[in-house]
């Protein structure tokens, strides 16, 4: 059964009576005897997750999946919050009275429970925007790793109840949409589902659904968007210039033994009719023949025109080793996270993978921004040792696979690093050439004319990014955050940051920014929060030093971060 299917929800508003405390979700609080106690709304999510089930053992998995779900977080994430739960409680692990941990097992609330009466008229269920709004929660998640990962975030550019009008165009007229639907298809892969509780199901689905949005992102009559997963779409709203979607693609994934069951529909979005189904059935070495067929099989349904040289491309497969591509997927999980120690497991899977495989230029890839993260974030003893070894690796996985997006992304991302600014940009300008609907590629673009003083520049292509990648995670939002603040629109670069930040709690570079916004609009207290924050992410924070290795060369936007975290003590 589903993730969070197992029983009723307790709705968002409901005030509930565990053990001795009054608990109101709603108020991320708390009370007993007098007593009121402040819950961050990650803890108040997993105490009613809990309470919705009380007595039975909950996995771990089942309440990173519902709780952090889309979100680029750590299994030290959930660790931390129980401990966080417990203190708050007043319970004791080794004999306790509320939360008890089940060895291999996960944890199950044994407190009593008693459901009262609604107390306000909100909305009944405690989404994803309910959890991060008002977000105000501490950083105990340093060493968050990885468990909801690489098509992180529900998609969307907007606070719940539309606050954020951040990059929405005009409505475009009726014939323009019809236009684009006659002049280019548009195609979403939504996310294939992992039947059963296979670990190795989980890795396999996530991996065909964006190997799939890469391969059909290689035929230039076609636009693909990377949508989010059915039944997510609560609130969510596309951008007004979003081309109109006329075809979308799902499926599921399992693993019986060592035979992959994998089914496929093409579905026509307007009418619903199912345009195409298949059922793929074989021993799971055969995964990628199974996707050699897949994009071909697709494109022959869709009025794209489409080349025999884009054919073969599609079907071109970036190894046959699974046990190579396995380790590889995990390796880009915990590179998402952008930590210490995830990045070192990052390294390790790339290393591991590449000695599976010689020829896997994805691996050389991931491999080569392990060291530049190494560099940005000054984990390196020879930062630039690090950056020497990132571009190596970064070239070698281009000349190895020149027609991959990726490795343009990288040879750009490391050239960036490097403050090569230009040859950045002819990288990506070459890769959003050959692969329109890349996009990673305009995202990064966006965020390089940022750096170097055009944020007006940026916006328009952080929109064809987020209208392409609706799932947008964190640093998508950070980008926004990043280019609002430089064209001084603070409400706005407050809004993606704290949209960022509810993603990847732990990322610096958003508090970094945030906390410039809170002191330029006067705000101290938050300004002091976000300080606090900044503080327990990485003591002896310095601005100056942390811009020594950050590739900004915009000298007002960097006199704007000096100024305003230097009024905080940094």
């Amino acid at each position: 059964m589903p993730v969070g299917t197992e029983s009723s929800p307790t709705p968002g508003n409901a005030r509930l009576q565990i053990g001795d405390w009054a608990v109101e979700p709603t108020l991320n609080q708390f009370s007993a005897t007098g007593k009121t106690v402040k819950l961050e709304p990650k803890a108040m999510a997993v105490l009613v997750y809990l309470a919705d089930r009380p007595g039975q053992v909950v996995s771990r998995e089942a309440l990173m999946s519902a709780v952090w779900y889309g979100v680029v977080v750590g299994d030290d994430s959930l660790t931390q919050v129980v401990i966080k739960l417990r203190k708050a409680l007043g319970d004791a692990p080794e004999n306790p009275s509320y939360i008890q941990t089940i060895p291999k097992g996960g944890y199950r609330l044994i407190a009593p429970v008693v459901r009262s009466a609604k107390t306000t008229s909100e909305p009944e269920s405690l989404d994803a925007d309910t959890l991060h709004a008002g977000r105000k929660w501490r950083v105990p998640w340093i060493a968050a790793g990885m468990a909801a990962l690489l098509l992180a975030a529900s998609g969307a550019w907007w606070i719940a109840g539309g606050r954020e009008t951040s990059v929405s165009p005009d409505q475009p007229s009726m014939a323009s949409v019809d236009a684009a639907r006659t002049a280019q298809p548009t195609i979403a892969i939504r996310p294939f589902e992992a039947l059963g509780n296979d670990p190795q199901a989980v890795l396999l689905a996530r991996g065909i659904s964006a190997d799939l949005v890469t391969d059909l992102s290689k035929v230039s009559g076609l636009s693909v968007i990377n949508a989010a997963p059915l039944g997510d779409q609560a609130g969510a709203e596309s951008p007004s210039d979003a081309p109109p979607i006329r075809y979308v693609v799902s499926g599921s994934v399992q693993r019986v033994d060592q035979h992959l069951r994998l089914h496929v529909h093409l579905t026509d979005a307007e009418s619903g009719k199912q345009l195409w189904s298949e059922r793929f059935d074989r021993a799971l070495s055969g995964l990628f023949a199974i996707q050699e067929e897949l994009g071909p099989k697709i494109l022959k349904i869709l009025p794209a025109k489409v080349s025999e040289a884009e054919l073969r491309r599609v079907a071109q497969r970036h190894t046959r080793n699974l046990e190579a591509y396995e380790t590889f997927q995990r390796g880009q999980f915990a590179l998402l996270v952008r930590q210490k120690a995830e990045n070192d497991t990052a390294r390790e899977m790339f290393r591991r993978a590449i000695a599976l495989d010689a020829a896997f230029a994805r691996a050389y890839a991931g491999l080569a921004l392990t060291y530049a993260a190494d560099y940005r974030n000054q984990w390196a003893g020879d930062g630039a040792a690090a950056l020497d070894r990132a571009f190596e690796l970064a070239r070698t996985a281009h000349q190895m696979d020149p027609d991959l997006p990726e490795t343009y992304w990288v040879l750009a991302f490391v050239h960036l690093e490097r403050r090569q600014h230009d040859q950045a940009l002819q990288y990506l300008e070459t890769a959003v050439r050959l692969y329109p609907s890349y996009a990673d590629g305009y995202a990064l673009l966006a965020g390089i004319k940022t750096y170097i003083g055009h944020p007006a520049d940026a916006v328009p292509l952080l929109r064809k990014a987020m209208r392409l990648n609706p799932q947008a995670g964190h640093l998508y939002f950070l980008n926004l955050g990043r280019t609002y603040l430089a064209l001084g629109d603070l409400e706005q670069a407050r809004v993606n940051l704290e949209h960022a930040l509810s993603r990847n709690a732990v990322n610096l570079e958003a508090h970094v920014y945030l906390a410039a916004v809170h002191v330029t609009a006067g705000n101290k207290a938050a300004a002091a929060w976000e300080a606090e924050e900044i503080r327990a992410l990485q003591p002896g924070f310095s601005i100056r030093r942390w811009l020594e290795t950050y590739p900004l060369t915009d000298a007002a936007q960097k006199n704007l971060l000096v100024q305003a975290l230097g009024k905080l003590g940094f």
